[in-house]
């Protein structure tokens, strides 16, 4: 991603812990978190981690879907 976009600055950390505690702690000087969520799924379309960091992180999320295998952004 960062090679596609220069201008745009990308950190990328391992930790461990539990997952939406985590992402919270690390978005909290971001001005934005990107998370991905599964391309379809049932009954729910928002899985617990995405729904909790939606509803508690301190910054804008956004939420993109996976891509379908063979798919391509316009």
């Amino acid at each position: 991603m960062a090679d596609e976009f220069p201008d745009v600055e990308v950190s990328e950390q391992v930790t461990n812990g539990r997952v939406a505690a985590v992402l919270m702690s690390a978005c909290a000087g971001a001005g934005l978190l990107v998370v991905g969520r599964r391309f379809q799924r049932s009954p729910m379309p928002l899985g617990p981690i995405v729904l909790a960091v939606l509803h508690h992180a301190p910054c804008p999320v956004a939420v993109i879907p996976r891509m379908p295998h063979g798919a391509k952004l316009l």
